[in-house]
């Protein structure tokens, strides 16, 4: 789930222990097998509401785990859907998914009290050509910086990195929302924006553990936020597609926490 950024914050990022970088493993894994068991039932005709309440059951019956958004800062549902135009905090609702739509599903569980955050991009249906091409360069912009990450790199590299491909390709990086710190906390520092300059912002180290959660727009990258406080939408319009994983970095290099089965890391 994605995190609003802010001007300025007090750098105070948490170095994992062993024990806790094991719950966080935990976490993520749990975070991932919700996806696993939910890609079947995006399709054609399904409503948010009964992805939400598929997901619900199973984060809560079969996992035996708590849905982070429940209830988070008021937010209504246990995860997020957010189709199309929509950037971020997509509210389930009655309406249902059409042939063409693209859809972003986003997991956040806790286990013992530490969270897993991670979402994916849906394709329903028959999508136009330009939707799938946003969904591939969204998830190519994540790959891109998560592969980047080890001990000793900068946040402002990643957000280069990101910046520089998605405009490359001609879409644009939505810069009011960025990945975060996580652990015991859903939101904790560093933020992680999806833009900078290299060699700037903080050095990373072993036993930090955030998320990297690119949200790539096919029109320009300005955004706004509905009524209801929580749904954000491209102005513009445009599509707007996004990939999220919980990233630890370790002494050599990174784990990607929330992986899952079949995806290469």
């Amino acid at each position: 789930m994605y995190y609003m950024r802010l001007q300025t914050y007090a750098m105070s990022v948490s170095i994992k222990s062993s024990a806790q970088i094991q719950k966080m493993r935990i976490a993520g894994q749990l975070a991932a097998r919700v996806l696993e068991y939910i890609s079947p039932h995006v399709q054609t005709g399904i409503a948010t509401e009964t992805l939400d309440q598929l997901c619900h059951r199973f984060i809560t019956e079969e996992l035996l785990a708590i849905p982070a958004p429940l209830n988070y800062r008021g937010f209504p549902k246990s995860i997020c859907t957010s189709i199309n135009h929509v950037v971020c905090h997509g509210i389930p609702g009655q309406s249902k998914l059409k042939d063409g739509d693209i859809i972003n599903v986003d997991i956040t569980v806790i286990k013992d009290g530490y969270h897993g955050d991670t979402s994916m991009m849906f394709l329903v249906g028959n999508v136009p050509a330009r939707a799938r091409r946003l969904v591939e360069i969204t998830h190519e912009c994540l790959w891109l910086a998560i592969r980047m990450v080890r001990p000793g790199i900068r946040l402002g590299d990643l957000g280069q990195a990101i910046q520089q491909y998605a405009e490359s390709r001609n879409c644009s990086v939505v810069r009011e929302y960025c990945g975060h710190g996580i652990g015991l906390e859903f939101h904790e520092e560093p933020q992680v924006l999806h833009y900078g300059e290299a060699g700037t912002g903080l050095q990373l180290e072993p036993g930090m553990i955030f998320t990297i959660e690119p949200m790539i727009n096919a029109g320009k990258r300005h955004v706004k936020l509905l009524p209801d406080n929580w749904t954000v939408v491209t102005r513009d319009h445009s599509l707007s597609a996004q990939w999220e994983h919980t990233i630890l970095v370790t002494d050599v290099g990174h784990e990607v926490l929330t992986l899952r089965k079949g995806e290469t890391p």
